[in-house]
């Protein structure tokens, strides 16, 4: 497909995608006035149901849990994708991909950013951690602290330190979080099968509303959704960086 023709087609469905986002945002409602019935129902009846405090969680790995499961395997099915590309068009230079990681330090670095991204390293780790626990009990979840647990790390190449968070996140481990992550939150739903008949049926006691272990599941499914989603970030931004060396190096 040639240049040209990829524009074109490029123009058509974004054309066709506009009409339809345009078409969609002249439907809604007038702010501030919610007519969502079924919103309204889980807000009555979720924290007796299912003591999470916190409905939207109760959605996600509760009420619609199936559907999370399929956006959870979406992210990991691109991330997948995207590593395996980047991986066998560096292929043929991995011997000077080693050689430039053993060397390579990136420049720009001051003094005052490595200082400062050292030092939030260890309470944006605590924050992960704090959101992925909070889930059923505050606005939060797995999605959210899994983001934010990656974005640790991320912070200690920002501070100059690449070489130390590969040592930290090697990319076996953390392949092994992404794809452990996204088999846990599949084996809680297999859980419901086996115990309850149900896939994803909420199988353990649901606990007091307001406490860390309410919810039944929904705690072990924010914990295997946070890592699967750490696992992600890490990996699809480590793959980036090792890209870069590559180039870099050649």
């Amino acid at each position: 497909m040639t240049p040209r023709v990829r524009r074109i087609v490029f123009l058509v469905a974004g054309a066709a995608f506009g009409a339809v986002l345009l078409a969609g945002f002249a439907d809604l409602p007038p702010f501030g006035h919610y007519s969502g019935v079924y919103g309204e129902m889980l807000n009555r009846i979720a924290v007796s149901e299912r003591h999470a405090t916190d409905v939207v969680t109760a959605v996600n790995f509760d009420y619609r849990a199936f559907d999370t499961l399929g956006e959870e395997f979406i992210l990991f099915a691109a991330v997948l994708g995207v590593a395996v590309l980047l991986r066998q068009l560096r292929g043929e230079h991995e011997r000077a991909r080693s050689q430039a990681a053993d060397e390579h330090h990136f420049p720009g670095t001051s003094s005052a950013i490595r200082a400062l991204g050292l030092v939030l390293v260890g309470p944006t780790l605590v924050l992960g951690l704090y959101t992925v626990a909070h889930g059923t009990i505050t606005p939060g979840g797995g999605f959210q602290g899994g983001i934010v647990l990656a974005a640790a790390l991320l912070t200690a190449f920002l501070a100059g330190e690449y070489l130390a968070l590969r040592r930290v996140a090697p990319h076996a481990l953390v392949e092994v979080a992404e794809a452990g992550g996204a088999a846990g939150f599949a084996l809680v739903g297999i859980g419901g099968l086996v115990f309850a008949g149900t896939f994803f049926h909420n199988f353990l006691p649901l606990g007091t509303p307001g406490t860390l272990l309410s919810g039944g599941t929904m705690p072990i499914s924010n914990i295997a959704v946070a890592i699967e989603v750490a696992g992600a970030c890490v990996l699809l931004w480590t793959e980036f960086l090792d890209q870069a060396i590559v180039i870099g190096g050649e």
